[in-house]
């Protein structure tokens, strides 16, 4: 699986990784500002943007998604950082979880909730159901970019541009295959008060769908802190980029120095 991926700047590694239906581009912004610091890799996951999208399920299952992180993981000088946002802050803590030697610290941004919840779960499978039914045009219509929406016009077209050019069946596996089985911070809280590695928590103060998942896991990890922004939604780096990015600055610039 030979992934799409960017490389920017030299120094010590971070990987930052898109949400569902997003691709590398969502953490451009970052990259170029940290690249004089760090040795920044972005990536496309399978089924989405320029990466290849293979057949079937069991392709995108977890333990797929999570291989194809150690690849570029094993590429690079280790322990690396690990950040990503919604499904890739989930690979990002599930990775560390597995393999915390490799991990140096972690940035969880709009971590997703659970499939535990049952309208989350009943959002991931008709979401799923939609696209292999309708195709992924009116199934975004109806669950992600529609009347139900909290998206402006402009804010619509641009989601549904990007949506519309990663693999309809990639979507619906992964949305059934992960998001709808993801256990929640609680379920996995003796792994989560054994790990130790620095962890920034940051969460949108209109995203209340994350809100939960994230305060829980700063409650459950033992070395996290949590900082909420004002005014951003669920893509919360690109709702506040230049916040975001001088949380990143300042959590990250003391870790490498050490």
């Amino acid at each position: 699986m030979k992934l799409h991926t960017e490389s920017y700047g030299k120094g010590p590694a971070l990987i930052l990784i898109h949400g569902f239906s997003g691709s590398a581009r969502n953490f451009r912004v970052q990259a170029r500002a940290l690249q004089g610091e760090f040795e920044v890799t972005l990536f496309d996951m399978r089924g989405h943007s320029r990466s290849p999208a293979p057949e079937g399920a069991a392709a995108y299952q977890l333990q797929e998604l999570l291989t194809d992180l150690d690849e570029i993981v094993q590429r690079l000088t280790q322990p690396v950082i690990l950040g990503g946002l919604s499904l890739g802050a989930k690979l990002c803590l599930d990775y560390a979880l597995l393999h915390p030697e490799r991990v140096r610290a972690l940035v969880l941004a709009s971590y997703p909730t659970s499939g535990e919840d049952p309208k989350r779960k009943a959002w991931s499978l008709g979401f799923s159901d939609a696209i292999e039914q309708r195709g992924l045009d009116e199934a975004g219509a109806e669950f992600v970019w529609g009347e139900r929406s909290r998206f402006d016009p402009k804010g619509a077209a641009l989601i549904r541009q990007g949506i519309l050019e990663h693999a309809p069946a990639a979507l619906a596996h992964i949305s059934r295959e992960v998001l709808a089985v993801s256990p929640s911070p609680r379920t996995l809280a003796p792994k989560l008060r054994e790990l130790t590695i620095p962890t920034l928590i940051i969460a949108g103060s209109e995203d209340p769908e994350s809100l939960g998942p994230c305060r829980e896991l700063a409650e459950l990890l033992p070395n996290a802190e949590l900082h909420v922004l004002e005014g951003a939604g669920h893509v919360v780096n690109l709702a506040q980029p230049a916040a975001f990015t001088e949380l990143l600055r300042n959590f990250l610039v003391p870790l490498a120095r050490r």
